[in-house]
């Protein structure tokens, strides 16, 4: 006689989302994995996301609604972590959708393996074009894909102890808490930071290293990724985006407790942190790059400080190495010059669009 699977809680938050969230849940539903809940969190959304809640609330028995009050995605993860009632917990972001088999191939190499996260690849998508060209089992752009049926241990998994993991994994790119399944034994231990609006996946699973005996990592790309245009990262500057430096600065203050020769490569990664930001700040006009001196300021007194860092520099490519020699030297001239790199890049696109 088979065993009853254990229950797995799906947290999806969502502002604003009218316009994606059927489908999101739609492919959360038709999983292979059957024993799920889904709980929504509205944060606090002014469009007609509510109405589809109640929709989906109608469409699907497993469905569970929570609304807050615009407090962010961190609090709204939060917030559907403390309603769970599942053994197991996965986040999905309200624009994405999943690959019929995803949780199920995550859950099979928990209890295979006995670790306690298990995490996949994921492909990014644009369109209904290329959202229907994953599910034919076509190529992703981060990793290979599978036909739809291929099931079982097929795909190639490697486990990592939580020192390995944070070294090769979350200090290499892959510090996104979705597409990802954990044990709520463990995961209940930690919540994210809700002060933060870059980051905060990071951060989260920093935090939950102490806590995690083993990780898995497979290579099944079952995480559909939309590449929104209106996305967080793509939007112009505002105070918000300093998060990106903050983030950094709170992940090094972790990881010199949990692992202080790792220093270097945090800081390393703290200095690329500090120049994405100076780029944003460059591609304002010349009164929004006034408007916002305190800020250019806060990036140059924060790239000095970690400059004194034995070994951090030298492990940046050339390219980020002659960036921060620009900026610290004069953080005024560097604006300045990658403002108009910014502009000529954009007129050769209009360019090439007519």
């Amino acid at each position: 006689m088979d065993k009853v699977k254990p229950l797995i809680s799906v947290i999806v938050p969502v502002y604003n989302g009218e316009a994606y969230l059927s489908n999101c849940i739609e492919s959360i539903a038709a999983q292979s994995y059957r024993n799920l809940e889904i709980i929504i969190v509205n944060d606090g959304s002014t469009d007609q996301t509510g109405r589809v809640c109640e929709e989906l609330t109608e469409a699907y028995d497993i469905v569970r609604v929570l609304t807050m009050r615009d407090e962010g995605v961190s609090a709204a993860r939060n917030r559907g972590m403390e309603a769970a009632k599942g053994e197991f917990i996965t986040f999905v972001d309200a624009d994405d959708r999943l690959l019929p088999e995803m949780i199920q191939r995550l859950y099979e190499w928990i209890d295979k393996t006995g670790s306690d996260v298990a995490g996949c690849r994921f492909f990014c998508w644009r369109n209904e074009k290329e959202w229907r060209q994953s599910q034919a089992g076509q190529t992703g752009d981060s990793g290979q894909m599978f036909a739809p049926g291929e099931r079982g241990m097929k795909e190639n998994a490697e486990t990592y102890t939580s020192h390995r993991y944070l070294k090769e994994a979350i200090l290499c790119g892959n510090s996104r808490c979705w597409s990802k399944l954990y044990r709520r034994e463990v995961i209940e231990k930690v919540r994210f930071q809700e002060n933060l609006t870059i980051g905060e996946d990071m951060l989260f699973l920093i935090r939950l290293l102490p806590f995690v005996e083993q990780f898995v990592e497979i290579t099944y790309a079952g995480y559909g990724y939309f590449q929104n245009s209106a996305g967080a990262i793509n939007r112009e500057f505002t105070p918000r985006y300093m998060d990106q430096i903050n983030c950094w600065q709170m992940a090094r203050r972790e990881v010199r407790v949990f692992d202080q020769t790792l220093d270097a490569q945090v800081t390393s990664l703290l200095l690329v942190g500090i120049m994405l930001t100076a780029g944003k700040l460059a591609a304002l006009d010349a009164k929004g790059r006034r408007d916002c001196r305190e800020y250019v300021r806060s990036c140059h007194k924060s790239l000095k400080e970690a400059l004194l860092v034995s070994g951090a520099f030298g492990r940046l490519s050339i390219g980020y190495r002659m960036k921060t020699a620009v900026f610290l030297v004069c953080p005024s001239g560097y604006l300045w010059l990658y403002h108009l790199q910014i502009q000529a890049r954009q007129n050769r696109r209009r360019g090439a669009d007519l």
